[in-house]
């Protein structure tokens, strides 16, 4: 699947907190940020709906509740390796 077919409403799983934890998208926006409701409380953190990364997207649920690997776009991985030379 790729990040720009993950329509509003499809369960995810996103990194941006540093380890896996389950959001909710909430828009059908395209590119290299997208709006989330994530579920912070599943490692701790605070629940709260504010934009990610696409790039952070690792998984996202099918029709059939089954997980599917995210397919990121060129501009995202690009987006990606300069953030990671940025703060590493």
């Amino acid at each position: 699947m790729k990040t720009n077919d993950i329509k509003k409403g499809t369960k995810i799983k996103s990194v941006q907190l540093g380890t896996p934890v389950t959001a909710i998208m909430m828009d059908n926006l395209r590119g290299n940020t997208r709006l989330v409701d994530v579920k912070g409380s599943e490692v701790g953190m605070f629940d709260e709906i504010g934009s990610i990364y696409s790039h952070d997207i690792v998984l996202a649920q099918d029709e059939n509740g089954e997980w599917q690997e995210v397919e990121h776009t060129t501009a995202q991985i690009e987006l990606r390796a300069k953030i990671d030379n940025l703060f590493n």
